[in-house]
């Protein structure tokens, strides 16, 4: 009699199931030994039993062998991750050339060129994206003279409000300078009571007093009474004239 077909699934009894784990590890062994010998093929096995034990097999040693597959799975991958990022730059490119052109297209049709293959839809259209754009324009433009008239405004309160401390500051300097005038002219009067001197007030079109030196026509009465004869002269006697004193 034949033997009959194992059903794949895992065995409940410990102690068979022990043994088939011994008997399919050895002729699992023995399967790679032999793929490798006759093959000429590079083969690692590893195998953790149930207890965590290990079961190790290797061609050309189990750490080669892994190093292998790891360069080879690792390049694999990069090389599949570099192919899918040159095919997404490529497409990011043809996006933006496309749209660098639709860009360059729209700024010629609002320079008023390439208007031919327009159709009267797109051109109502241009026609209100241009008028929206003019009307922003000017709304701007109202806004900045705006701001710059107020920015004007308060440097005429601000100039206003410095000519009025100027003048007040004048006004001050005015009435203390008057003072000071008066004290000056009521000084000189005393000082000077009969020498001909005449102190004018402020006129029109002078800020400062004039002195006016002139001559005086005072004679004593002495000189009044003596003779006047020029041809009477004495030694030790100064010459006199009405008036002057030489």
């Amino acid at each position: 009699m034949g033997r009959g077909r194992v059903e794949l699934k895992r065995i409940e009894n410990k102690i068979n199931r022990q043994v088939t784990f011994s008997k399919r590890r050895n002729g699992l062994l023995k399967k790679a030994y032999e793929l490798s010998v006759l093959c000429d093929a590079e083969i690692a096995l590893i195998i953790f039993s149930s207890r965590g034990k290990l079961y190790e097999f290797g061609s050309a040693g189990t750490s080669n062998t892994l190093e292998r597959y790891k360069r080879c799975c690792y390049n694999a991958h990069d090389l599949t991750i570099a192919n899918r990022d040159s095919q997404n730059w490529c497409h990011e490119v043809s996006k933006l050339k496309a749209k660098f052109e639709s860009l360059q297209r729209s700024q010629r049709h609002l320079l008023g060129e390439d208007l031919g293959p327009l159709s009267v839809k797109e051109l109502q259209q241009l026609e209100r994206q241009l008028e929206t754009a003019l009307a922003q324009a000017r709304q701007r433009k109202t806004q900045i003279m705006l701001d710059q008239m107020e920015e004007l405004r308060k440097k005429e309160r601000h100039l206003g409000d410095i000519n009025k401390q100027l003048k007040s500051k004048l006004q001050e300097e005015g009435v203390s300078f008057s003072a000071i005038q008066g004290s000056w002219e009521g000084d000189i009067s005393t000082a000077l009571p009969n020498h001909g001197f005449t102190l004018h007030p402020h006129s029109s079109s002078m800020d400062a007093p004039i002195l006016q030196i002139g001559y005086h026509p005072f004679v004593p009465p002495e000189a009044a009474a003596m003779p006047r004869n020029s041809n009477t002269t004495n030694h030790g006697e100064n010459n006199f004239m009405h008036g002057w004193i030489l």
